[in-house]
């Protein structure tokens, strides 16, 4: 294994990575930004609300996605157990 391939497994572990949180952290990040104008417009101060908001989206997502992201990881770890076996 050269450097070449070992930059190209780290390369495609990021992307995995990426790939996988992109959703959550979208999603949840919109929601906050959503709640924030929400409670600057009403004056309601509560920093509760917006966490439990968040909360709510990131565990729909993994109940939604949960097998989705589940099936990248594996294929990405067949594919390097496929490499370390040669």
């Amino acid at each position: 294994m050269d450097t070449a391939m070992v930059g190209e497994v780290l390369r495609e572990g990021i992307f995995i990575v990426i790939k996988i949180c992109a959703p959550m952290l979208l999603l949840s990040m919109s929601v906050g930004v959503l709640l924030a104008i929400f409670q600057a417009v009403t004056q309601i101060h509560e920093q509760t609300l917006s966490f439990i908001f968040k909360l709510t989206v990131v565990i729909l997502v993994l109940l939604i996605g949960g097998g989705w992201m589940m099936e990248n990881l594996l294929d990405y770890a067949k594919e390097l157990f496929a490499l370390m076996r040669g």
